[in-house]
């Protein structure tokens, strides 16, 4: 009986106890130095999962590419045809202007220097010396082109082109 007795004193448990927590306190700190083996999270379905949503992607990426593509072409069209529209009304207002008995003598008067009967038509040279050393930069580009084919009066033009053909015709 004293061998039990000593079994269950306080002195016997105290020990016990001291040593199991010792032991306790050392498997905790092995635990934490020692690195724990990763699980590995990815599991088959995850993996599954992951191929069939790349493979979307795949799949979806040139029909969206050229679903991009077409409604940017749309967009173009669209423009163009407004662009259409507005320069048709363009052609209408003008072809409307046109029409009119006063603009088309307007523009008679204006760009082949004619003239009502009665009247007498004069054409005033620009001086040669006025429009330069005046800083006027449009004036010196209109001096500048003043000899130009675009800018000549129409009679002009048309005499030059008769002395044109007419020395053509004549052996040099």
């Amino acid at each position: 009986m004293a061998a039990e007795r000593d079994r269950f004193s306080t002195a016997t448990r105290l020990r016990a106890f001291g040593e199991q927590a010792a032991a306790r306190v050392y498997q905790a700190q092995t635990r934490r130095l020692t690195p724990r083996p990763r699980r590995v999270r990815l599991t088959g379905r995850a993996a599954v999962l992951a191929l069939v949503i790349c493979s979307l992607v795949v799949a979806l990426a040139y029909p969206l590419r050229q679903y991009i593509q077409q409604r940017s072409e749309i967009a173009d069209q669209r423009r163009q045809a407004e662009e259409a529209r507005d320069r048709v009304a363009e052609l209408r207002d003008e072809k409307a202007r046109w029409q009119d008995d006063a603009y088309v003598q307007r523009q008679a008067r204006e760009r082949l220097l004619y003239v009502l009967p009665g009247e007498i038509g004069y054409i005033v040279p620009e001086p040669d010396g006025g429009a330069e050393g005046d800083g006027d930069a449009e004036g010196d580009e209109r001096l500048e082109n003043r000899g130009a084919a675009g800018d000549r009066p129409w009679h002009e033009k048309m005499w030059e082109g008769l002395d044109r053909a007419d020395g053509a015709g004549t052996p040099q």
